[in-house]
């Protein structure tokens, strides 16, 4: 009878009761006159005669949770937004920077087993070191268990190899903000695709060398230039160079310089689950990560591995105690990936998003009630002309200083090979004086040894013929006998 009674429409009051018990849905009252109010009484003081109602108490909240007597139908949700996401694919871009032969290509082939760079189409370091930085983008459909995800991924080759490396993050800097641009004009198109492209990079894998004595100025320099940009990530390369205690130390280096600079590294949300905090805990103590990559497959224990061999032993990839490349891959792809993605969408793009919307509004929103649109048009067209050429007078302004510079350098350096030029010239002046003088003392002992080899000659001359003259007369009285 009651549950009849709550499925009856009703008429006169302020709540509806739907189908469904519990479930309230505000309807718009009626005009009605005094007798209906009395009616309506009569019938409630009626009703609460058969059913009392309950004592008062705490005013129920509008948003609390209430249990069905049955089974309806949403709980089915996560299902259709699986079943809708597999469907549609996932989509991740990584970033690797770093300098040459650290190690990267065969990182980011060891992470999602594939050939990503072959030895074909990407030679070695030593073969394709270049003296700008230039960005390359390689694409790849993986599938596994029945899930697609398009990964991107985006190399630096020729970071930090010249030998002046100022600004050599420029074109990262620009890479990413032209990933950021290119989302943004899609969200504002008219007619927005209901899939968009996803290119913005999610994540950056930065490697640093093993050298043990912490980050270099450029490794400072760039992180701080991108830590508000994209999801950083640190790597110590090649970690099987330094021994467990040299890489404890360093990665406390690390993390010291990191702080001590003020960069923002990738941070692990939280979670309310105990054993999700664990894990998460054992992250954060192996960051930043101290890896080794490697396409090798080497036997070991009747069981093939990945991995390098040594004089000394073998370094497996994939074995927590001998570096943290499992640590990153199931960071990086099993456990955080989606929230690398919500991290870029919700925080650094919607950061560049503010700052591009902040720039185009600046300055327009003006009382403009008594100016007609026309009028308001040229009034910012004139604006915007004038902002230009006084962008334009900055920017010859700044280029005039820069040639200014450069010639004052060039006369700097001239000076300076002129100056080293004439210290050459008279240090070797003075080298040919020391020779000539040298020389003529060579001249000089030389005609003194031979004056004296003369005379040793004329007096030994001398004494042969006196010896001779002697000689004779006893010959001759031994002739006569």
């Amino acid at each position: 009878m009651v549950r009849d009674r709550e499925r009856e429409p009703a008429t006169n009051g302020v709540v509806d009761k739907g189908v469904d018990k519990g479930v309230e849905r505000p309807v718009k009252p009626e005009v009605r006159d005094r007798g209906d109010y009395q009616r309506d009484n009569r019938d409630r003081e009626k009703e609460n005669a058969v059913h009392p109602p309950p004592r008062a108490g705490p005013k129920p909240s509008r948003t609390s949770a209430k249990e069905l007597d049955g089974y309806v139908g949403f709980a089915n949700l996560p299902n259709q937004v699986y079943r809708k996401a597999v469907k549609k694919g996932f989509e991740f871009t990584l970033m690797v920077v770093g300098e040459s032969g650290m190690g990267k290509s065969t990182l980011i082939n060891s992470l999602f087993l594939t050939d990503l760079y072959n030895e074909h189409e990407y030679p070695g370091p030593s073969h394709r070191i270049k003296k700008s930085v230039n960005i390359d983008t390689a694409q790849v459909l993986l599938k596994e268990g029945g899930v697609t995800l398009r990964l991107t991924t985006v190399d630096t080759p020729g970071f930090g190899d010249a030998v002046d490396n100022s600004n050599c993050w420029q074109p990262v800097t620009d890479f990413i903000d032209n990933k950021y641009d290119e989302y943004l004009n899609q969200e504002s198109h008219v007619n927005r695709k209901s899939n968009m492209s996803d290119n913005r990079v999610h994540a950056c894998l930065y490697f640093i060398a093993p050298t043990g004595h912490g980050l270099k100025p450029l490794d400072v320099e760039f992180m701080k230039r991108l830590h508000e940009k994209v999801n950083i990530i640190p790597l110590i390369s090649k970690a099987d160079t330094l021994t467990p205690e040299e890489c404890r130390n360093f990665k406390k280096t690390i993390l010291n310089e990191i702080a001590q600079h003020k960069i923002k590294i990738y941070e692990f949300p939280d979670c309310d689950d105990e054993e999700e905090n664990k894990l998460q805990k054992k992250l954060k103590e192996r960051v930043p990560f101290a890896v080794v990559g490697s396409n090798t497959v080497i036997q070991v224990d009747s069981k093939k591995v990945r991995g390098r061999q040594y004089p000394w032993g073998i370094v497996q990839v994939e074995n927590l105690e001998h570096n943290d490349f499992l640590a990153l891959r199931n960071m990086l792809i099993r456990t955080h990936m989606q929230d690398l993605k919500d991290v870029t969408n919700n925080v650094h793009y919607e950061n560049f998003r503010y700052s591009k919307l902040a720039v185009v509004t600046d300055g327009k929103v003006k009382n403009t009630g008594s100016k007609d649109p026309l009028t308001q048009m040229q009034d910012e067209k004139k604006e915007h002309v004038s902002k230009m050429k006084k962008m334009e007078a900055e920017m010859e302004q700044v280029f005039e200083m820069k040639v200014k510079e450069k010639k004052q350098k060039l006369k700097d350096s001239e000076a300076d090979l002129q100056r080293r030029a004439e210290q050459m010239k008279k240090s070797l002046e003075q080298q040919e004086k020391e020779l000539e003088q040298k020389r003529a003392q060579f001249e000089k002992e030389k005609e003194s040894w031979e004056e004296q080899q003369r005379a040793e000659d004329m007096r030994r001359q001398s004494s042969m013929e006196t010896l001779d003259g002697g000689k004779k007369p006893k010959d001759k009285k031994k002739g006569l006998f």
